[in-house]
């Protein structure tokens, strides 16, 4: 009994020293900042250029910072915001990186040329999507429900069973 006891004390003596388990990206040393290249340049940044201005009409922003970062936005309230504007700036293989964008109804949409480009459709799916423009320009509608009157040969191959379905005894026993 005394020996079940000890080592009731000691393994929670020893289970109360381990550390909980922590994922290596969150370990101490590392820090997203000092592994860029550019972290110590753009740590110490300071504005060298601040407009900003706000009305009835509408807002305008812009400002530069001496590590190169350029932004500026102008924008309006209509339909909720409407904004366009754009940014810059140096990336850590040293290559400008310029984005402009426009913000409205139809979400953020962001123009540059280091971003990617949506591969261009199949001719297959652009055909059907021509089909599919022209039967609703004449009146045909496919909503994608099912129409006996559609297809007269399967309701005759249905007809054919006298049994409808049975949910608790799914398989047809011949």
């Amino acid at each position: 009994m005394k020996l079940i006891i000890l080592a009731c004390i000691v393994g929670a003596c020893s289970a109360a020293v381990l550390p909980g388990y922590i994922a290596p990206q969150y370990r101490y040393p590392y820090n997203y900042q000092d592994a860029r290249a550019r972290a110590a340049l753009d740590r110490g940044a300071s504005i060298v250029r601040s407009e900003s201005e706000v009305n009835e009409q509408g807002f305008r922003y812009a400002f530069d910072t001496d590590n190169g970062i350029h932004a500026d936005e102008t924008g309006v309230e209509a339909n909720g915001i409407q904004a366009a504007g754009s940014y810059s700036y140096t990336g850590d293989d040293g290559q400008v990186y310029s984005v402009t964008y426009t913000a409205d109804a139809n979400g953020f949409q962001p123009q540059g040329a280091h971003l990617p480009t949506p591969p261009p459709i199949p001719a297959a799916i652009a055909r059907s999507l021509a089909e599919n423009a022209r039967d609703e320009a004449a009146g045909i509608f496919d909503d994608g429900s099912y129409n006996d009157a559609r297809y007269p040969g399967v309701v005759l191959a249905r007809n054919q069973y006298p049994t409808r379905y049975n949910p608790y005894r799914p398989y047809r026993r011949y």
